[in-house]
Order: C-alpha cells, then sequence, then structure tokens
C-alpha cells in the first residue's frame, strides 16, 4: 500500500491530499504490493493517474483477483485474468510481477491446475506465485515439484517470513491481531524466477524486526550477483513505521553490494520522528 495516512506529517509531507500519496511514497520505497486488485479492480481512470505519478524505475506488484484464485481456483478464469491485464496495461514498465496467492486449501493435488493456469499466461508479463498450504512447505520431494513448475514457467516463487512476528508472544493490540492472521510457516529462500519476492513480516520493535531479518541480506546480495532482481517488502503490525524500515532493509543489503541502485532522497515530513 502507498496510501497509508498515518504516514503523512509522520513520514510523507503533511499537505499530502488524499489520493495523492504516490508521489511522495515513491520517494521512500521503488515498489509497492497493489492488494487493491485483490479484492475488485480499480478504475481505468484510477490506473492511468498511477502511471501519471510513478516515476521510472518503480514497480507496482499487484495481486491476481481473489476471484480467480479463491472462488474459482484458477479454473475458468480467462475472462477475469483478460480484464486484470487491460486494466494494469497502462502500467507498461512499471509492472512488477504480479501475485497469484493462492488459499491455504490449495494444496499439492491441485499443482496441475497451477499448471495449466500459468501455461495460459501471457509470457511477456512476470508473474509471482505466494502458497500457504503446509504440503507446499515439507521439504525435499514432496515440495520440488512446486519449484520445479514454477521455474519452468518463469515464475517467482514469493516468499513470507514471519519468524520475526511471532518469535515471541504479542505485546501489543495490533501484534495480537496479527498473530491471529497472518500465515506461520517454513521459509523457503529459493528463487525461482528472475525477480524473486520476500515479504517481511515484523514486529511493532522494528529493531528486532531488522536484527531478524539479517540472513536475508546477503541471501539478496547473492541473488543480485545472480543477474537476479529481488524486491523484499517490510511490514510491521501497524505499518506505522513501514517506510523507513523498508529504506533501512535496502541499507542493510547496500552494505553487501557496493553497485547497488541507491534509493530517492525522500520527501518528508517536516519533523521527523526517529525509527528506533
Amino acid at each position: 500500500m502507498w496510501a497509508h495516512r498515518p504516514w503523512v506529517g509522520r513520514h510523507l509531507p503533511a499537505d499530502t491530499p488524499n489520493g495523492e500519496e504516490l508521489p511522495a511514497y515513491a520517494t521512500w520505497c521503488t515498489a509497492v504490493e497493489g492488494n487493491t486488485s485483490f479484492y475488485a479492480l480499480p478504475a481505468a481512470s484510477t490506473v492511468e493517474r498511477w502511471a501519471e505519478q510513478a516515476p521510472e524505475g518503480f514497480r507496482f506488484c499487484f495481486k491476481v483477483p481473489r476471484t480467480v484464485t479463491h472462488e474459482r481456483r484458477l479454473r475458468d478464469a480467462g475472462a477475469e485474468v483478460r480484464d486484470l491485464l487491460v486494466r494494469l496495461d497502462p502500467l507498461g514498465d512499471r509492472l512488477g510481477p504480479t501475485q497469484v496467492q493462492l488459499p491455504p486449501s490449495f494444496g499439492p493435488e491441485e499443482l496441475w491446475v497451477l499448471d495449466e493456469f500459468l501455461g495460459g499466461l501471457p509470457a511477456d508479463w512476470s508473474w509471482a506465485v505466494e502458497v500457504r498450504h503446509p504440503g507446499f512447505f515439507a521439504g525435499g520431494a514432496a515440495e520440488r515439484p512446486l519449484d520445479d513448475l514454477l521455474t519452468r514457467h518463469g515464475a517467482n516463487r514469493v516468499i513470507l517470513d514471519s519468524r520475526a512476528l511471532f518469535d515471541r508472544p504479542p505485546e501489543t493490540p495490533m501484534e495480537i491481531e496479527a498473530w491471529d492472521r497472518k500465515p506461520r510457516l517454513p521459509v523457503r529462500p529459493v528463487a525461482t524466477g528472475d525477480q524473486p519476492i520476500v515479504r517481511l513480516i515484523g514486529r511493532s520493535d522494528v529493531a528486532a524486526s531488522l536484527e531478524r531479518w539479517a540472513p536475508w541480506w546477503p541471501k539478496a546480495a547473492q541473488w543480485l550477483a545472480e543477474g537476479r532482481q529481488p524486491i523484499l517488502f517490510a511490514h510491521t503490525p501497524d505499518n506505522v513505521d513501514a517506510p523507513p524500515l523498508a529504506r533501512a532493509v535496502h541499507a542493510k543489503v547496500a552494505e553487501l553490494v557496493a553497485d547497488l541502485t541507491p534509493l530517492p532522497e525522500p520527501a518528508t515530513a517536516e519533523v521527523q520522528l526517529g525509527l528506533f
């Protein structure tokens, strides 16, 4: 997300109007997860405005609508997918991997459905798949067919790391809510495509979250050395300090990668609050 109003006056300029948060957000981060498309397609005029507001090099990582993934379970969804592609097309090269987030009930026995679905998608788009069924995290022979399938289609595996959140019992109301809602699954740091996506789910204590995420810095550096373009998203239960936290993640990777593209100078609020 980028239109998180608690950021206005805290991290984004205090005079940022509703609907105009994207340009300011894009000075903090160079990519964003687009959850809005999971629930409903944005209006065509809205997408065109995003295309105008987003600077060169910015990437939107939208989600395939839940009607496709959760209701139709990837079956007979050609019309819905075409509608999504047409609607997002104005974003052009600002489109990052489009995410196929599958429900926890979508298990290994339906892998053939995912295979057929990915085979019917346009090859000139970048795709990513997030699975949540425990069977896809069993390791070895039980897990290899998924990774092989994604690699064959050039699709990225979305990696969700919620270990920082679950390291110790929740201490705030937002952490309690996150404990109830966030998946608790093993972490598989595998890249099956050119743009692996890592979703880092932390605690309200951002310093503790960064410490827990430390193994990702050399992994991201390794992927970059391989010519991949990893995308790391940083979340906390309330996301109040997510923008500076995301920049801290970038800085940690930059310490290991000398030629990592620097982030833009952020358009900040008049008074900046400390991250730690």
